[in-house]
């Protein structure tokens, strides 16, 4: 993991309250990357009482959530799964979720963490929410503790 291999956490991070925000869609591969990114945030040093864990449908639903939860959280880590299909839908679906995330970050002031994948198959998307292999909820976890640090 290039460049989060010696991470530095403040006790502001630790301190902090973090929204988990993930989608039920892609099931198989958001509880891993749920699961990653919450272990990393106690690791570090987060209470787990400072995490909090909202389900929304699919990645759409994403942005709405996280601007909600941005309200009572130091900072919102969204996650989901969006893998290439036959159809257009992917793009639309991907494009709006992360500009959505974006703008609510921009809109709040918080950090709000872009753990949306978006693969061109499911072996892709198995394969960064593996806990054995590439698992990106560490990384998701460390972004938004580092965030926090950053604009405190």
């Amino acid at each position: 993991m290039k460049g989060f291999d010696k991470i530095e956490v403040s006790d502001i991070a630790k301190k902090g309250t973090y929204s988990i925000v993930y989608t039920s869609w892609n099931s198989q591969i958001i509880n891993d990357l749920l699961q990653e990114t919450k272990k990393e945030l106690i690791s570090q040093g987060v209470p787990d009482k400072n995490i909090i864990l909202k389900e929304v449908p699919g990645a759409f639903e994403l942005p709405l959530a996280a601007q909600k939860c941005a309200e009572n959280s130091s900072s919102v880590i969204a996650l989901g799964a969006i893998i290439k299909g036959d159809t257009p839908h992917f793009d639309f679906i991907s494009s709006s979720c992360i500009e959505g995330l974006q703008d609510v970050a921009l809109k709040t002031n918080k950090p709000i963490i872009c753990g949306v994948l978006t693969t061109e198959n499911l072996d892709q998307a198995k394969e960064r929410s593996d806990p054995n292999q590439m698992n990106k909820g560490r990384e998701f976890a460390l972004s938004a503790m580092n965030m926090v640090d950053a604009l405190s």
